[in-house]
């Protein structure tokens, strides 16, 4: 097994990172899901140089966040991929993917897995 990670000499555990990973998926999921569904709510966006955007799609939403976090930044393509596929579905597979890593703790306490 490998030792800690070290990037620019900030080392973090395995758990440590997954920690955080899990916090940057539930941070991108709570910028989108009150877009999600027929009653979604708008966003408004303003880029840097002041451009407004309007808009409750989840995949126009990620595309204007300047994502740093690693995590963070693969949800954001996964949502680009989901938009580039199948035209529709983003703000789900991002919402999904926040939840995911509570799936044991929730069959555990007897959730269905279907």
């Amino acid at each position: 097994m490998e030792g800690p990670l070290s990037i620019f000499g900030d080392c973090k555990t395995g758990e440590a990172i997954r920690s955080q990973n899990v916090m940057a998926a539930a941070f991108i999921a709570n910028i989108v899901k009150s877009s999600l569904g027929p009653v979604g709510l708008d966003k408004m966006l303003v880029d840097d140089i002041g451009d407004v955007t309007i808009t409750n799609d989840g995949a126009t939403i990620l595309k204007l966040l300047d994502v740093e976090h690693p995590a963070a930044n693969v949800l954001c393509e996964l949502a680009d991929l989901q938009d580039k596929e199948v035209r529709d579905g983003t703000t789900s597979v991002v919402i999904i993917a926040q939840i995911e890593p509570l799936r044991p703790k929730l069959l555990s306490d007897g959730v269905s897995g279907h």
